[in-house]
């Protein structure tokens, strides 16, 4: 019998199996059956939390529980921090989605809806089919591609063994994974799609793309078919780490970091199909692995348990939280055994933040520590606000002391912060991303008056973060009196005038009547009393909602409330600047002394400064 005629054959035994699993129809068939089943999640983050700012975006899910209203997508589109989201089906009816579940580190979450506030839709369940990713299975890559409703992309696997996308420093990147890759060509908003085979069955989700070729990333299903199993039946989703990065390295490479040969032999047999082992990549200071494996060890066994690759790691480690294991490790050419802890993934991974001032903080996760190659201990400043903004102290600065004392986590710096009394300063030490190795030190201002104080916490199971407001702060003390001495220049006018100049510093808490919410400074005259008064034009005071302070020269400060030199109408009904006429305030002014007199002929700018003075003498040291 000739090839040819074996090969007619097969094709005519194997058509039948085809035909029964995948029906007659081919694609359009499978893909009108599963595409209720797919839909568009409109996203809105309220704080900015970890690695994401809050935004608004449109991202796709698609239901893996119909009947709990389960829907699986990408841990970036659940977001580690507060959302509101909402899912769009395909006939545009739209629920509200809560968020149950993000993994700490793998890009996957679900959210959760009410399937009984669907009315017209039965939504499709799309089978989730982790062992039908081969190289060469055709996919269809099924989402809100460039914020389309629905599109449909097409490929063909070509990698299952792809180092994890980097996004970026600073950025969310997942790691500890193989990734899959297929020129699908996907973009904005398919973050979520699943990727099917001809049957309608996911066998990955898809992440992420590459900006400069039409290579789609796609996620394998191992560790998200345990998630959602897990979920399904009310428990919690344990996962353990070693807080080590590993990348997995062929046998080639491995030689020369002085594999030996009986172990890659060893490698070989158990996991024919793997080209390669792992490799420590990165040990995060502080942690327990710390000083115990180096970046080099060659991963050989855990727990005697042989390991060629991330999906046997995984199921040890999120088996083994809070024991310790026996690693098998290769330095060098020569074995290395340790016994590590196992540590939980949560605990750090930051579930709550303190909002104060505008200002949202919250433990320094291992995402970003990771980027600064520091322990996983301080206050991450997500959003300076009206509060950290105008210290100067940046997005994604650590805290690691304020007022003197040590801060490792949110729940010490909430400590710190709330037993501040309104409007002192404190001293903050930070870092930044761009500078670990030099911490900086800035005087903080206090201020509760504009925005709530509170801490928040997530609650899975309502998909919520309520919210518990901070006790009022003690009472701030009296401001003390003051004074200073300014250098004397020989001329009397200048002598006469540098008590009276201030230096008015304007902090605005929301951008209102055109303005922005930024810092800004300006000079002012005041005639000294003991309730000095500077007054200065409408253009440079900014706003009438906002912060004031007053600087006599550099060791006298004094907060203020808002004031606004608004324009006023005369008695023709004219528009101006409001010349005072007789009134209460205008006799105040009668008590001017000679000196001032002279001021006001020698300094034009002077005689229009509308100033409450006194008859003190002009050279007398101000109080504050």
């Amino acid at each position: 019998m000739t090839p040819r005629a074996l090969l007619l054959i097969a094709v005519a035994l194997l058509s039948p199996a085809v035909a029964a699993e995948t029906g007659s129809g081919g694609w359009p068939a499978t893909l009108e059956r599963i595409a209720t089943g797919v839909v568009t999640i409109q996203i809105d983050s309220t704080r900015a939390f970890d690695t994401e700012w809050n935004a608004s975006s449109q991202a796709t899910g698609f239901v893996v529980d119909a009947e709990r209203g389960l829907i699986l997508t990408n841990r970036h589109v659940v977001t580690p921090g507060p959302v509101t989201a909402q899912a769009v089906f395909l006939n545009r009816e739209e629920v509200e989605l809560k968020a149950v579940y993000r993994d700490p580190v793998h890009d996957f979450g679900f959210y959760r809806y009410d399937p009984s506030k669907l009315r017209f839709i039965r939504p499709a369940e799309l089978p989730l089919y982790p062992q039908g990713a081969q190289v060469g299975t055709e996919i269809r890559v099924v989402g809100n591609d460039a914020g389309e409703q629905l599109s449909i992309l097409a490929g063909t696997l070509a990698r299952l063994d792809r180092e994890a996308p980097s996004y970026g420093v600073g950025k969310y990147n997942d790691f500890n994974t193989f990734y899959f890759q297929a020129a699908s060509g996907t973009s904005g908003g398919s973050s979520g799609s699943p990727v099917l085979d001809i049957a309608g069955r996911v066998v990955a989700l898809n992440a992420g793309g590459s900006t400069g070729a039409a290579s789609s990333f796609y996620l394998p299903l191992d560790r998200i078919v345990r998630a959602l199993d897990l979920i399904r039946r009310g428990l919690p989703v344990p996962r353990g780490t070693l807080q080590t990065v590993f990348e997995y390295t062929p046998y080639d490479e491995l030689r020369r970091l002085g594999l030996r040969p009986e172990t890659e032999a060893s490698a070989r047999r158990a996991a024919p199909v793997r080209t390669g082992m792992l490799v420590v990549a990165e040990v995060q200071p502080g942690s327990a692995a710390d000083g115990r494996i180096a970046v080099g060890d060659i991963l050989v066994a855990v727990e005697g348990k042989g390991v060629t690759d991330f999906t046997t790691l995984a199921e040890l480690l999120d088996g083994s939280v809070g024991r310790e294991v026996t690693l098998d490790l290769e330095r060098g050419g020569r074995p290395v055994r340790e016994r590590l802890r196992v540590d939980d993934l949560r605990s750090i991974t930051p579930d709550r933040y303190l909002e104060i001032g505008d200002s949202v903080l919250h433990t320094l996760s291992w995402q970003m520590a990771r980027h600064m190659n520091v322990p996983v201990s301080g206050a991450f400043v997500a959003n300076p606000g009206y509060v950290f903004g105008p210290a100067g102290i940046p997005r994604g600065a650590v805290v690691i002391e304020l007022g003197g004392q040590p801060v490792a986590s949110v729940e010490d710096a909430t400590r710190i912060l709330g037993a501040l009394p309104d409007g002192t300063f404190a001293p903050v030490k930070y870092f930044t991303l761009e500078d670990t190795r030099s911490p900086q030190l800035r005087p903080l201002r206090v201020d509760r008056r504009w925005f709530p104080a509170r801490i928040c916490r997530r609650d899975d199971t309502q998909g919520l973060w309520p919210c518990e407001a901070l006790p009022e702060p003690p009472e701030a003390p009296a401001p003390a009196s003051a004074s200073t001495l300014f250098a004397r220049s020989g001329d009397e006018v200048v002598d006469a005038l540098a008590p009276s100049l201030v230096l008015v510093s304007f902090n605005m808490p929301f951008s209102v009547g055109g303005g922005t919410a930024t810092p800004s400074r300006s000079r002012s005259a005041t005639c000294t009393s003991p309730s000095p008064e500077p007054w200065k034009s409408r253009a440079g005071s900014p706003g009438s909602i906002r912060c004031t302070t007053w600087r006599w020269s550099p060791t006298i400060r004094r907060r203020s409330t808002a004031r606004r030199f608004a324009r006023r109408r005369s008695r023709n009904g004219k528009s101006g600047r409001g010349r005072r006429s007789s009134s209460p305030g205008s006799r105040r002014t009668a008590g001017w002394s000679r000196r001032a007199r002279a001021w006001r002929r020698s300094i034009p700018s002077v005689s229009r400064c509308h100033a409450r003075c006194s008859s003190a003498s002009p050279t007398s040291p101000p109080s504050a």
